[in-house]
């Protein structure tokens, strides 16, 4: 390839194109045939599904995973007065959730060798005077790269703390504590278009009792007693319901529903399509000394491939490397730009800034995610590789 230049739009990589089949689209024409499109039977097969495929007590649809994680948070107690412990390396959806609600979020700095939430540093927050307010720890498993759950858990249970799983990444992730999202008090799924199975929007809240349960269904539905399915499907008079609760309007409607059955019964196949992409980089990129291969843990879904560049050995910043990758018709993303970058959390918490995250800004100024989805071909991911290593010279101290 010219250096430069792209070859062509048939040469370039997507960052993430879904895998889709007539399957999807045969499913989305029974739904349409029924007449039923909100929420209905295929919501609730989808649920159950899920839930044995986790092994999950309860499983629960939503329209988003930002949806559940607003859900989860208010089954469990978070409210204003109250606060939440996660990450800065993150979506702005998990920390925003908990502003929704009225409660603080703050904020424990990464591992230094990883991308996920440091035990250490909620250890820390726990232990300070602002500890007294924290009713939840949301630790992120980013790219599906399960974090230390072993130790969060155990100190969840030290401070009679809960725990909520931003799971955005991890599915279908075992590790020998259970699947990401039942280790926790509750686990929050995305469906959206570049996750390890999509629907295009929505997610899933799965949950250990009955009762957190019950009170994520009514308020998914505008606080409602019966959903509709319910209403126009049992002898009890359609029209009769009660609202119990000042509710959202969250639910998953049947026709995204039975797009995520199919792919929901893909998704092994799905991951073991992303890890022989994986392989194949590992193996090409542990050979270069300008950039580092991502950190791995047990239950890895393998959902994104962050790049880590080793800049001492090249005369060029993150961006100007991205840049080149684009220009070789690699597509990239950023995960993530921490939210201490943004004017919204830097005027709500003047204090939390860069220097005071040493390890997420590191990080941050250092990656790089690379195309991986499961239909990308050996070409594909050999041009990948190419651009990397063509870029790494090119720049090469």
């Amino acid at each position: 390839m010219a250096e430069n230049k792209v070859d062509s739009s048939e040469a370039s990589v997507p960052f993430f194109r879904a895998s889709l089949s007539e399957e999807e689209e045969k499913a989305c024409a029974e739904v349409l045939k029924s007449g039923w499109l909100t929420t209905g039977n295929q919501t609730h097969l989808l649920e159950e599904e899920f839930a044995k495929k986790i092994n999950s007590p309860f499983a629960l649809a939503v329209n988003s995973n930002t949806s559940g994680m607003i859900l989860a948070m208010e089954a469990l107690g978070i409210r204003q007065g109250k606060a939440v412990i996660t990450t800065p390396y993150t979506f702005v959806s998990t920390a925003a959730s908990a502003r929704h609600l009225g409660a603080d979020v703050y904020f424990a700095d990464i591992e230094k060798e990883t991308y996920s939430i440091s035990p250490d540093k909620i250890e820390e927050i726990l232990k300070s005077p602002s500890g007294k307010n924290v009713a939840a720890i949301v630790p992120v498993h980013i790219a599906g790269n399960v974090c230390n759950m072993r130790r969060i858990m155990e100190i969840a249970r030290k401070y009679n703390v809960k725990v909520i799983e931003d799971c955005a990444h991890s599915f279908p992730s075992r590790t020998e504590l259970g699947f990401a999202g039942t280790i926790g008090d509750a686990g929050i799924f995305s469906f959206y278009a570049t996750k390890t199975i999509t629907c295009g929007e929505g997610g899933m809240v799965t949950v250990k009792d009955r009762q957190t349960a019950a009170r994520i269904t009514q308020m998914r539905l505008h606080g409602m007693n019966r959903d509709a399915w319910d209403r126009y499907t049992s002898p009890k008079a359609s029209w009769e319901y009660d609202i119990v609760a000042p509710g959202f309007k969250s639910n998953l409607p049947d026709i995204l529903s039975a797009i995520a059955r199919i792919q929901l019964k893909k998704a092994d196949l799905f991951y073991e399509k992303r890890k022989v992409h994986v392989k194949k980089y590992n193996e090409a990129f542990s050979k270069m000394d300008f950039v580092k291969i991502p950190p791995t843990s047990q239950g890895d879904s393998c959902h994104l491939y962050i790049l880590r560049l080793n800049l001492s050995n090249l005369k060029c910043s993150r961006n100007e490397f991205a840049e080149e990758l684009q220009k070789r018709g690699i597509g990239i993303s950023m995960h993530f730009i921490p939210l201490f970058h943004f004017s919204y959390w830097k005027k709500l918490y003047p204090e939390f800034t860069s220097e005071n995250f040493p390890e997420a800004e590191k990080k941050f100024q250092e990656s790089i995610s690379i195309p991986l989805w499961p239909d990308m071909t050996e070409e594909m991911t050999s041009r990948v590789i190419q651009a990397v290593e063509e870029t790494g010279e090119k720049y090469h101290v």
